[in-house]
């Protein structure tokens, strides 16, 4: 593997020139592309010849970052576009004072004039206004919002100062910092800071530090002690942070804990944070207060974080951003765990004006411009699953990487004595497959054959382990959808026709078959598995997955699995997007509730005992409860 990808990178090196035009190889999985002499993307159908859209998105990340200056009374805000017009809200943050550190907002905000606007801290935040004493001390943080003129949130930052007047801009944390990969014995703590620095966290009378000076850091802390609470000092200078984390348990100790469980905030109806630019972020910052509340150790959220379907992935890492700032004050203290669904699709799209239509597949390069990859590059998770699809054996080209990574979209992770299976059901993801299957590229709700021979292996790894009681499988697209997306998930209205396809050969298995050869593995393999967490349908549902149920259409002519035990289903879609109800489907009757309120799940483990909770996180109402395994 080490070869191949060694090989990749210096294809991806080499240019063909045509016009003095600098192009990429298509990867040997698409099919009937190609680069024309003026060095665009071509796709080309029995009838014409599209070539790729290119578009900035209307806003990006880059449009935000780094655009503040200090002067001689405050803070000079210049997003660099005179054409830019809006409002910019801002106050104090309170770092040293709140557990959740969030800003308070002056009394009066900005107007953002041909890109610029100004704080006045040193004539206008001064006196009563101080609630950070900046006045003594000479630091402080101020948190800002952006927004259009008509109120639509694009933004939410965060920048340090330092000084009395003249005052300059200071190092800062402007994302994080995150709990990721918490073990019984480690941690790895990432943030993001708006210089280069080597940043520090001092835990005790230890303290670790990054090798050089970074924008992004991930500190790994190692040699701690189970179940136990640490304070951790977050330093850039002469700046700092205080927040805390607690190990988790020794694996198999069977200590009671809770974790929790949700999916699809992407931006909903109703205007202000139920739309900060691709995120539902009011209700994103209602289920992490109710799971910082109920003392959850760890959050699992799984698919549609975002609204995606882009084509700049600047425009995504913006859109990932605002999602991460709405976890954020609670994510100091806890894991959050991420899994992709369809929504964080970065797509290249040929659009055909003269039909009407469009093809969409996965970008590539795909180390660099894939879904998969701009998603790794946001999120801190487990590197323990399989590379990619390269090897299997539909592989077209054996000497190149002709498919994105899974690295930090298909892992797994233990706490005492669970483990989390995370599953991608949008890899390699063409959304214009299921019209057209002539671009190549894999389709949603469909697992290729080695993520599926890894779960195979991971299961069984799992049901050898004495220290684990329960397996839970998680993955954004339903095994069987209930309502919203009966025409797709792994059901496609009943239809086997829908596969992957790659260098235009259709794969051998339909869409159910690759489901019930999933469904093989979870049930009829392993005695742990208790439960699939799925969401992509924006509702509340718990499925009794049993050997009595109906699983296939009335016309089904194929060999047809015999499940030898129950689990469940629990689909939780609903932490913020637009609601879908229920549908009818084949097994409807094993619906045991279903509900459109948004909602949190919350798996309560008690040794060999798990009990399921579900609240509104805007009510805090509990609308939902029950026993999984006695």
């Amino acid at each position: 593997m080490r070869e191949k990808i060694v090989l990749y990178f210096l294809v991806l090196q080499l240019l063909i020139v045509s016009g003095g035009i600098a192009q990429y190889i298509v990867p040997s999985s698409y099919s009937n592309m190609h680069f024309n002499v003026k060095g665009d993307l071509v796709f080309t159908t029995s009838t014409n010849s599209i070539v790729s859209l290119e578009t900035k998105g209307q806003y990006q990340l880059s449009d935000f970052l780094n655009k503040v200056v200090g002067g001689t009374n405050g803070l000079h805000f210049d997003f660099k576009n005179e054409n830019f017009e809006g409002k910019l809200a801002y106050g104090f943050i309170n770092d040293g004072e709140w557990k959740y550190p969030l800003p308070v907002y002056f009394y009066t905000t900005l107007d953002i004039v041909k890109g610029k606007a100004f704080v006045n801290i040193k004539d206008e935040m001064r006196g009563k206004y101080d609630m950070i004493g900046w006045e003594k001390s000479g630091v402080g943080t101020i948190g800002y919002r952006v927004t259009t003129n008509d109120g639509k949130i694009l933004y939410d930052g965060k920048i340090s100062f330092k000084g009395f007047g003249p005052f300059n801009i200071d190092n800062t944390i402007i994302e994080g910092p995150f709990i990721n990969k918490l073990t019984a014995n480690s941690v790895v703590i990432s943030f993001e800071t708006n210089n280069k620095v080597i940043a520090h966290i001092e835990i005790g009378e230890k303290r670790h530090s990054d090798k050089k000076a970074v924008f992004h850091h991930e500190i790994l802390i190692k040699e701690l002690v189970a179940a136990t609470k640490y304070d951790y000092k977050l330093i850039t200078d002469e700046t700092f942070q205080n927040y805390s984390f607690k190990t988790a348990p020794e694996k198999g100790s069977r200590t009671k804990f809770t974790f929790a469980y949700a999916s699809d905030s992407r931006h909903a109806q109703g205007g202000g944070e139920r739309n900060v630019y691709g995120t539902n972020a009011y209700i994103m910052k209602k289920i992490m207060a109710v799971s910082s509340m109920k003392e959850a150790a760890f959050v699992q959220f799984t698919g549609d974080l975002v609204s995606g379907y882009l084509i700049d992935k600047d425009e995504m890492n913006l859109q990932y951003a605002n999602w991460k700032r709405a976890i954020e004050p609670f994510a100091h203290y806890m894991p959050v765990y991420t899994a992709m669904g369809n929504h964080e699709v970065l797509m290249r799209v040929f659009r055909d004006d003269n039909k009407g239509r469009a093809f969409l597949i996965d970008r590539f390069p795909f180390n660099t411009e894939s879904s998969e990859a701009i998603f790794a590059n946001n999120f801190v998770n487990p590197e323990n699953g399989p590379d990619s699809e390269d090897g299997a054996t539909y592989d077209p080209n054996s000497r190149t990487i002709d498919f994105p990574t899974y690295k930090e979209n298909v892992y797994f992770y233990t706490y005492d004595n669970v483990a989390v299976v995370v599953l991608n059901s949008d890899y390699w993801y063409a959304p214009s497959l299921i019209a057209s299957i002539n671009t190549s590229g894999n389709l949603h709700g469909y697992l290729m054959e080695n993520q599926i021979a890894w779960l195979r292996n991971v299961i069984k790894k799992l049901e050898k382990d004495g220290d684990i009681d329960h397996i839970f499988i998680t993955h954004h697209t339903p095994v069987f959808p209930n309502g919203g997306h009966i025409s797709d998930a792994m059901w496609y209205s009943g239809n086997n026709l829908p596969r992957a396809v790659v260098s235009n050969k259709p794969l051998k298995k339909g869409i159910i078959e690759c489901r019930d050869e999933y469904l093989g593995i979870i049930v009829n393999e392993s005695d742990k598995v208790l439960a699939v967490l799925t969401g992509d349908e924006h509702n509340y549902n718990r499925l009794k997955i049993s050997p009595e149920m109906i699983k296939y259409p009335e016309t089904w002519d194929k060999s047809k699995l015999k499940l030898n035990r129950t689990i469940y289903q629990i689909n939780n879609g609903a932490a913020g997007a637009p609601y879908y109800a229920q549908e009818k489907a084949p097994w409807s009757e094993n619906v045991g509730y279903f509900s459109t309120q948004n909602a949190v799940v919350f798996f309560k483990i008690d040794g060999k005992k798990v009990v399921m909770e579900v609240f509104n996180p805007d009510t805090l109402e509990k609308f939902d409860e029950f026993i999984l395994r006695e």
